[in-house]
């Protein structure tokens, strides 16, 4: 039962919607409300992603993991989003909920890391929610630590801080 990565394609951005929708509940359940979750739909969510992919496939990169043939997760980044030519944002990471443990997660960040350094960026950021502890320890042991800066975000009708970590490639 091993992983496979590969490349996106415009047919899995519904299912990686559907995806992202269940990894953020199953996520981020234990500290934000049931209400701040409920939107936007795994239909919803798809369409986001399609919407995005069309915006940004030309400097950005999705990834999927599948175990048997079957969605487990997907990565995706792209440029530093306070413009550093140097840098590369890792926007997501996001598991089927089943796959939280099982190294799909470490298999995506790993790949996404190598490609960022193919790309020449010296450095990669992520903003990651300051009360997700799973996730935070999750980066930390990939050599991740906090930068110091914090931003706030909407997650549904819920305010979530989020903290900005950096690593070196």
């Amino acid at each position: 039962m091993t992983v496979t990565l590969r490349p996106a394609g415009s047919a899995d951005l519904l299912p990686v919607g559907a995806l992202h929708q269940r990894s953020r509940v199953a996520a981020y359940s234990s500290f934000l409300p049931a209400e701040a979750l409920a939107d936007p739909t795994p239909e919803v969510m798809g369409e986001y992603w399609v919407q995005r992919w069309t915006w940004e496939r030309a400097d950005h990169v999705m990834t999927v993991a599948e175990r048997n043939g079957t969605l487990a997760g997907f990565s995706y980044f792209g440029p530093d989003d306070a413009g550093d030519p140097a840098t590369g944002l890792l926007n997501a990471i996001h598991l089927e909920p089943s796959e939280r443990g099982r190294g799909v997660g470490r298999a995506l960040m790993v790949d996404a890391l190598a490609k960022m350094r193919a790309r020449g960026w010296r450095c990669a950021v992520l903003w990651v929610l300051r009360d997700n502890t799973h996730a935070r320890l999750f980066y930390e042991r990939g050599g991740w630590h906090p930068t110091g800066l914090e931003r706030n975000e909407m997650i549904g009708t819920a305010y979530t801080p989020q903290l900005r970590y950096e690593r070196q490639l």
